[in-house]
């Protein structure tokens, strides 16, 4: 059966609270990533690398600029017979809910993804970090004569309160499904493999539905979520089946995990690799000019296109696009998204209106900075301890991380630090 006939469809999340305040102005796929990135490229680009060639992204919350990326990077020619849509959320004569959750956003949707003839959908969330080839699981799928397929991955016993923990038999079949368990009698009984590690199998929210399967449980039912719902309930009345996955695959939902994981990509040879010229991710192409750097001192940085930097010191970090940053500066552990657009204006302005950029002399330490932010000269930024929630105006804690939202503005001499003593 060829994968042309499957339709996938990408979630495009609600209010990402749990990205806040990187979602304060943008849905969490348009949150960038890896410097020169948004979220919703890896998904993307593993359906068209992967031979999709009808995707559906479903949206709701915060998502004009979601929908100006797609609009800007995903256009196909006239003579492809491919196309990537968005599905907004919408107030219709049978429905004047917005989404309550994954399932109910693709129940309705169901009309759409019934016009494309779709035999099966592909279901994917819009916050994972990963390179898979569908093809293979939906080889598998078809194989296995599967109603509903489920990606899934070995888990390690001491994470196992993070995942959709699922009872998978030798040939694939899911029997039992728990979320998030910690019980430890519980656990016991969800013992799938012989690896004493990583004794689990956990869903990684990567779903493939026969559409008539897709249609009839979500039509009759009032199901919200595809994990807690949906699943527990098929498994018992459906031919449900892991499709085992072993690749890098991390959930980039949290501030803490989307700071590690971008951090990780600026490691000498970093776990999830974008320099894969077969599989490469996409994104919108900028046409930006080489970054200029001066007297520089970089050491495991990931630096994008148009940068300034002079006379600089930066450890461990990512530098977005269009960043600029001044002389006397040290960035440790930090990811920088750069900026929209460059700040005409000159670097002499007042202390209460600094240009888009970091100012001469300034330390920053733990943090991520999103986009169009103006920080100042003689700025001071440390991380708090791990664990630590504080909301500013210009300024939140995120499990101990410094968050600088986007447009912000840090006049000269601010410091951002825990107390001490």
């Amino acid at each position: 059966m060829p994968l042309e006939e499957m339709l996938g469809v990408i979630l495009g999340g609600g209010r990402g609270s749990r990205l806040w305040p990187l979602t304060k102005l943008r849905a969490k796929p348009a949150v960038p990533i890896a410097g020169k990135y948004r979220i919703v490229d890896i998904p993307l680009s593993n359906c068209l690398n992967s031979g999709l060639q009808h995707i559906a992204i479903l949206t709701q919350f915060n998502s004009v600029s979601l929908h100006r990326h797609i609009a800007r990077t995903y256009t196909f020619d006239l003579f492809h017979r491919g196309w990537v849509q968005i599905l907004a959320a919408e107030q219709t004569l049978t429905s004047s809910d917005w989404y309550q959750g994954t399932a109910d956003a693709v129940r309705k949707q169901l009309f759409e993804i019934r016009v494309t003839g779709a035999n099966d959908v592909l279901i994917l969330a819009g916050d994972h970090l990963y390179r898979m080839d569908y093809a293979e699981m939906a080889e598998f799928h078809w194989q296995a004569d599967a109603d509903i397929t489920v990606a899934v991955k070995p888990v390690l016993y001491q994470e196992a309160g993070r995942f959709g923990i699922l009872k998978q038999q030798p040939d694939g079949r899911i029997t039992d499904f728990v979320e998030k368990p910690e019980d430890e009698r519980v656990l016991k009984k969800f013992v799938s493999r012989d690896d004493p590690e990583k004794p689990f199998v956990g869903s990684m929210g990567i779903y493939i539905f026969k559409t008539d399967v897709l249609v009839d449980v979500l039509v009759n039912s009032n199901y919200d979520d595809f994990g807690r719902d949906v699943l527990p309930a098929t498994i018992k009345s459906h031919n449900v089946f892991g499709y085992s996955f072993d690749g890098y695959w991390e959930d980039i939902g949290t501030i803490r995990s989307f700071y590690e994981a971008n951090l990780a990509l600026a490691e000498p040879d970093p776990a999830f690799n974008f320099h894969d010229l077969v599989r490469p991710i996409y994104t919108h192409p900028r046409f930006l000019p080489g970054s200029r750097i001066y007297n520089v001192n970089l050491d495991r940085v990931l630096l994008s296109d148009g940068c300034v930097v002079e006379g600089a010191e930066i450890h461990n970090a990512v530098i977005g696009v269009r960043s600029v940053i001044a002389d006397d500066v040290v960035i440790e552990d930090t990811v920088m998204m750069g900026a929209d657009y460059y700040d005409a204006q000159s670097r002499t302005r007042g202390p209460g209106d600094p240009p888009i950029g970091v100012g001469r002399g300034s330390r920053i330490k733990g943090a991520i900075i999103d986009k169009n932010a103006q920080i100042g000269e003689q700025v001071r930024i440390a991380p708090f301890p791990q664990g630590t929630d504080i909301d500013n105006d210009n300024w939140t804690v995120r499990d101990g991380l410094v968050v600088i939202p986007k447009h912000a503005i840090l006049p000269d001499g601010t410091i951002i630090a825990p107390t001490s003593g």
